[in-house]
């Protein structure tokens, strides 16, 4: 090479090297741990680098000015650092851990999720229709848990030392009224609603979010179904009645509806009941939901429709009997919108009405009621990053109520109010790391019928104690309305006041959960009267009080066994109270102190054949005596249950189904009523409640029409 082309080349490369600039730091994390193999390059560009195993890194480049260099790594948040390229050496960068990845803590305390989405999850939707002695009832599958008192006579959720009145229920977000088929005492209701429409099921046993109200122990919280997956047929041909569900499925929408009638008098004829039917009981219900996706938002339409019809004799110690009949009329419908505003804000607005009417025979007395609801809400989200969370929100009530009573043809009466509040909310969720996290927000309401405001605070705390586990802890005020049985005679009262506590472990990994949950409830303002039941002449107010404390535990395994998923729940109850008409201090008697479930689910591949056992146990419930000078000083004996069930899978879509409840034949006992007066020798008559039949069988034919030959009802058995 001459001197002269040596010459030219040594100047181009200097000139290369005088327009290049070197990159060079140290990426850790922010306890200054060296990350290794992080990336590292200035956007835009391919002039990049890793991290060696001291977290540093260096590379050079010829762009110049105010670049944007861009640091990432897995289970980090990325971190993007805008400087001039001339101050981009000696760099000291710590990322922080990425709160949306694997091993967050998740702020879930005193909850249960069920759906596929859900990291939390303790009973997947598939649960909720294959638990024996469910009956495909969700509420029945949710009453395995533990929180939940055995109250099999009434059939609703009693959670934790409340009353049924005490638990609401959601769909999509928005109040559902009359939850519960129509039915009388002694006789166990269930949900109105169809399982295999949701997919998203949460169930809080307290402490939960600022968002909802007027429930004193806990929310059950329904989402239906987002999409639907296929085009489909499914009927069913059942003992004790038949249905047929359809989904059409459109580009952008679809639609879901089913149909189920119920006739139990072929049941009743066959099984002895405790009980005399003058009319068997029949029902008939539907259900719908239309989704439509948009561009950026999804809506979703719900409406459902039910009637109830029987007639029995209720036993009755002071009489030869009730007669007792009912025709109930429900419809609920709701239609609710979410979708994205941008910049990182979403919207989620809706309205649900019902109107419930009831027509109800006490021997020659007659009942007419009729209510109507409405709710309305308009809730904001909005996510400023990763590590904080916002929404707030307003919504209002309304309801109108109006009865008249027929005691004879010239003498009635008639009652009536009109119940409307206001509720505003908002809360936040903050991550400090992936190990710890807050949740904090606050409720406002006021009451028009009772003339009265309250601010209820709420806040929980959750820490990663290692992997697989986490400690959560909560707090909250929460608010109840009386029911209309009360409303209706006195709007001079307050609203019901309880505090939660909540202490709550958990550990979840490769299909495995456990979680132990101690709590403390304080009551305050609790409604009194002096006499039997709430009556026109009774006298009200609110100074009753009491306290729940417990501790509940739950355990989940499907995988030590092959083909067999189990769980099992225990709650440890100790409550008392002085409210309504008790003289004293005294434990309710739906109460139970120890609640045990065990649920078993096992395929049997050779036969085709998917088996569930549920055993449940409750120690025994206090009644009172009043041939004793004791109030509430005596105990039932304890409950005991074992359902089964089997689904057979007779060829790809046609099913045969079997379910039995109490199949040793246990005989319970729910409690005594006894005489007004004493008899002759000045003792108190009693007799005993007891089921209105010691078992409830179903045999059941499934048949799904679909194109691929392949979609069975399996899931929703």
């Amino acid at each position: 090479m001459s001197k002269i082309s040596f010459l030219i080349l040594f100047l181009l490369v200097s000139a290369g090297s005088f327009g290049q600039t070197t990159i060079r730091g140290i990426v850790t994390d922010t306890k200054e741990n060296p990350i290794i193999g992080a990336n590292i390059y200035l956007d835009g560009s391919y002039d990049g680098s890793s991290s060696d195993d001291q977290g540093q890194f260096s590379f050079t480049t010829d762009l110049t000015g105010l670049q944007t260099l861009v640091i990432s790594y897995i289970a980090f948040e990325t971190q993007n650092l805008s400087l001039d390229v001339l101050h981009m050496h000696n760099l000291k960068i710590k990322l922080r851990d990425d709160i949306n990845s694997l091993g967050t803590v998740m702020l879930n305390s005193s909850t249960f999720t069920a759906g596929d989405n859900s990291r939390a999850t303790a009973l997947k939707p598939l649960d909720i229709v294959t638990t024996a002695g469910a009956a495909g009832d969700i509420i029945g599958a949710f009453q395995t848990l533990p929180g939940t008192s055995t109250n099999a006579e009434d059939g609703r959720l009693f959670v934790r030392g409340g009353d049924a009145n005490e638990s609401n229920i959601y769909i999509d977000g928005l109040r559902v009224f009359q939850p519960f088929l129509a039915t009388s005492n002694g006789i166990p209701t269930r949900g109105r609603f169809s399982p295999f429409l949701f997919d998203g099921i949460s169930f809080s046993t307290g402490g939960y979010s600022a968002e909802y109200g007027d429930a004193l122990s806990s929310v059950l919280l329904l989402n239906t179904t987002g999409e639907a997956a296929k085009e489909k047929t499914d009927l069913q041909f059942l003992s004790v009645g038949l249905g047929g569900s359809h989904t059409k499925k459109w580009k952008k929408s679809s639609l879901s509806a089913n149909a189920f009638y119920i006739n139990l008098a072929p049941y009743q004829e066959i099984i002895k009941q405790n009980i005399t039917w003058k009319k068997p009981y029949e029902s008939l219900s539907s259900e719908l939901v239309y989704r439509r996706q948009f561009k950026k938002g999804l809506l979703k339409v719900y409406g459902a429709y039910s009637n109830t019809d029987f007639a029995l004799i209720q036993p009755d110690i002071n009489t030869q009997g009730t007669h007792f009949d009912l025709i109930n009329r429900n419809t609920y419908s709701n239609i609710s919108y979410k979708g994205d505003l941008g910049r990182d804000w979403t919207l989620s607005t809706g309205a649900s009405i019902a109107n419930d009417k009831n027509t109800i025979g006490i021997d020659d007395i007659k009942i007419r009621d009729e209510v109507t609801s409405g709710h309305l809400k308009l809730k904001v989200r909005k996510r400023f990053s990763n590590r904080i969370k916002l929404h707030f929100g307003v919504e209002q009530f309304l309801n109108n109520f109006r009865e008249n009573v027929i005691l004879t043809e010239d003498l009635n009466f008639r009652n009536d109010y009109i119940h409307n509040n206001n509720a505003a909310f908002a809360e936040s969720e903050l991550f400090f790391s992936k190990n710890l996290a807050l949740k904090a927000g606050i409720r406002a309401i006021h009451n028009h019928l009772l003339d009265e405001s309250h601010v209820a605070p709420r806040i929980s705390l959750a820490l990663k104690t290692g992997a697989k586990s986490q400690l959560s802890a909560s707090y909250g005020d929460f608010y109840q309305t009386p029911n209309q049985d009360v409303l209706k005679f006195d709007t001079s009262i307050t609203q019901q006041k309880a505090t939660n506590y909540i202490l709550n472990y958990s550990y979840q990994y490769d299909g495995r959960t456990l979680r132990i949950e101690g709590y403390h409830k304080n009551y305050t303002r609790l409604l009194k009267y002096n006499t039997q039941r709430p009556a026109f002449d009774s006298q009200y107010n609110n100074t009753g009080f009491g306290e729940a404390s417990g501790l509940d535990f739950f355990w989940r395994d499907n995988q030590s066994i092959k083909n067999l998923e189990y769980w099992a729940s225990y709650s440890y109850l100790d409550t008392q109270r002085n409210h309504q008409n008790f003289p004293e201090t005294a434990t309710p008697n739906f109460a139970t102190t120890h609640n045990l479930s065990l649920v078993t689910k096992y395929w049997i591949e050779n036969w085709r054949s998917q088996m569930g056992l549920t055993y449940t146990f409750a120690s025994g419930r206090p009644y009172n005596n009043p041939n004793t000078a004791s109030f509430q000083n005596q105990k039932t004996q304890n409950f005991q249950n074992l359902s089964f069930n089997w689904a057979y899978l007779m060829s790809a879509q046609k099913i045969l189904f079997l379910s039995i409840t109490n199949v040793p034949n246990f005989s319970n006992t729910f409690g005594y009523q006894y005489a007004d007066t004493p008899n002759a020798d000045g003792i108190f008559d009693r007799r005993a409640i007891t089921p209105n039949a010691n078992r409830f069988i179903i045999l059941g034919f499934f048949w799904t029409l679909s194109k691929d030959k392949k979609e069975n009802q399996l899931n929703t058995l």
